[in-house]
């Protein structure tokens, strides 16, 4: 058995015409199944996971933490495979575009708030970094119609930065690792305010660009109709004559 159902390969049990080609709605639901989108829900399956994981026992039992920060570490290492396998290997999909940076801000998401919970991390800390993350997101949807704001290299910093502070925190560290974790954190907020700063005077630009694109287009689409519209009445004239 392939597990692929009937319907995705190419109807629902009728036989292909021979020589013809699977339709897009088939291709489509093949390729929701690649490598890249697998990992984007492994990632996704490893939120509820790590949570019960780190909230065991407590939240304080240093074992399970370690399990915790496994799974966090897994998750955070699938982020960096998945969408580079996708874009080298042509596996991008609209299912990947939605669950990819959903699956990224749950993760984070979730690992913030239970550190809150547990008292470990203030939850203005995760205030900022959840409002900058959640509200970057919703940008990038409002100037898609016009362009596709690029992460940049700070924003992979950023990144970077989260991961490795968060990382830190779901383990139970003490003496000089617990003071390295913090200034760790303050690296990384500090890195989000900024690349979130960035993200927004980018998101602006571009939506004007996009705006003043589409209203040149407008005028010229009128200017060409009003062309057409009077060379097609000279014709009509000179047809009467």
């Amino acid at each position: 058995m392939t597990g692929v159902p009937a319907s995705a390969a190419g109807g629902s049990g009728a036989k292909p015409v021979r020589g013809g080609k699977l339709g897009t709605a088939a291709v489509n639901q093949a390729s929701l199944w690649n490598i890249a989108n697998l990992l984007t829900m492994l990632r996704l399956v490893l939120v509820p996971g790590f949570v019960l994981l780190l909230l065991h026992n407590g939240g304080y039992d240093p074992a399970w933490r370690s399990f915790a920060w496994a799974a966090f570490a897994v998750a955070m290492i699938t982020d960096l495979f998945d969408g580079h396998l996708a874009r080298t290997y042509n596996l991008v999909t609209d299912f990947g575009k939605i669950a990819d940076p959903i699956a990224d801000k749950a993760i984070m998401g979730a690992a913030l708030v239970c550190l809150s919970y547990l008292g470990d991390l203030p939850w203005w800390v995760t205030g900022v970094i959840l409002f900058r993350e959640i509200g970057i997101t919703l940008m990038r949807f409002w100037v898609i119609r016009h362009a596709v704001i690029p992460a940049s290299r700070g924003g992979k910093m950023k990144t970077l930065a989260q991961g490795t502070a968060v990382g830190m925190y779901v383990l139970a560290l003490t003496g000089p690792l617990a003071t390295l974790r913090f200034w760790v954190m303050a690296v990384a907020v500090v890195l989000t305010v900024v690349t979130g700063l960035d993200y927004v005077r980018q998101a602006v630009v571009l939506r004007r660009k996009g705006l003043a694109a589409e209203r040149a287009a407008a005028a010229s689409a009128g200017s060409a109709g009003s062309a057409q519209g009077a060379s097609e009445s000279r014709d009509s004239a000179e047809a009467e004559r």
